[in-house]
C-alpha cells in the first residue's frame, strides 16, 4: 500500500505544470453573398506568446460531420490551405503578439455556411 501511494506521489512530481489558453470567437457571424466577414480569434495567456505560437483555423460545413483545416499560422508565417474552396478567398489579419488570430474571408458563398474554430497553442 506504501509503494502504491509512492509511485502516485512521484508521478504526480514528474508532471510539468501546464498554463491554459483562453480563445475568444464570436457565437454566430453573418454575411451575405459575396461579401466578406471577419472571424475574429482572439486569446489570453498568463504565459508569454512563444515563437513556436501556432494558430489553426477549421471548418466544418452545415450537416457535415467532418472538419478540414483552412489556415495555419506557426514559425511566425500565415499558411493558407492551397485546396478547397477558401484557397483565394482567405486573408490573414491577426497578430500574435496582440493576441489575435483574425482571419477574412472575402466573396463569401452560400457553401460557406458553418463552423469555424480557431485553434490556438503555445508551447512549452
Amino acid at each position: 500500500r506504501h509503494l502504491l501511494l509512492l509511485a502516485g506521489l512521484i508521478a504526480a512530481l514528474a508532471v510539468s505544470p501546464v498554463s491554459p489558453i483562453h480563445v475568444y470567437t464570436a457565437r454566430e457571424v453573418f454575411g451575405t453573398v459575396g461579401s466578406r466577414v471577419t472571424l475574429s480569434c482572439s486569446f489570453w495567456s498568463s504565459e508569454w506568446i512563444s515563437e513556436d505560437i501556432s494558430i489553426t483555423w477549421h471548418f466544418q460545413a452545415e450537416g457535415s460531420r467532418d472538419s478540414i483545416s483552412i489556415f495555419h499560422f506557426a514559425k511566425g508565417q500565415p499558411y493558407i490551405d492551397d485546396v478547397g474552396s477558401f484557397k483565394e478567398r482567405m486573408e490573414w489579419v491577426g497578430n500574435p503578439r496582440r493576441k489575435d488570430g483574425s482571419i477574412v474571408i472575402h466573396s463569401l458563398e452560400p457553401t460557406d455556411n458553418g463552423t469555424f474554430t480557431c485553434d490556438v497553442k503555445n508551447p512549452p
